[in-house]
C-alpha cells in the first residue's frame, strides 16, 4: 500500500530517502485508534510500509500531552530499527509492522 503524498514528509536516513506520515488506520495502532503511529516507504521505489506502533497514547485520548507527537529523529530510529529486523523497503508485500515500547525513549 503506498503512502499518499499529500501530507507526508521527506527524511533521509543512512543516505536512503523514505516519505512518512502520522496514521490514523486501524492497522496501524489498536483497534480504538488510541495509540500513536507512523508509516514510512522508500521515496523512490515504493514496495513494502513500515508501520510503527509507537505505544504511545494519541491527542486524542485524555492523558496525551502535546509533546506526544512524532518527531523526525523517532521516525529514523524507528526506520533503522525495521531495517536491523529485515525490513527491506523495496521488495514488494504486506506492510512490515513495528512495534515500539513506550517506555523506550528516543533521544
Amino acid at each position: 500500500m503506498a503512502l499518499a503524498k499529500k501530507g507526508s514528509r521527506r527524511i533521509v536516513v543512512d543516505g536512503v530517502a523514505y516519505r512518512w506520515r502520522v496514521s490514523r488506520q486501524h492497522w496501524c495502532c489498536d483497534y480504538e485508534g488510541s495509540t500513536l503511529g507512523y508509516a514510512v516507504e522508500d521515496a523512490t521505489a515504493p514496495g513494502t510500509t513500515l508501520v510503527v506502533d509507537t505505544g504511545r497514547p494519541t491527542l486524542r485520548t485524555p492523558d496525551a500531552v502535546p509533546a506526544h507527537v512524532v518527531m523526525p529523529r523517532e521516525v529514523a530510529a524507528g526506520i533503522r530499527c525495521a531495517r536491523s529486523k529485515g525490513w527491506t523497503p523495496g521488495a514488494g508485500g504486506s506492510p512490515f509492522k513495528l512495534h515500539l515500547s513506550a517506555a523506550r525513549a528516543v533521544t
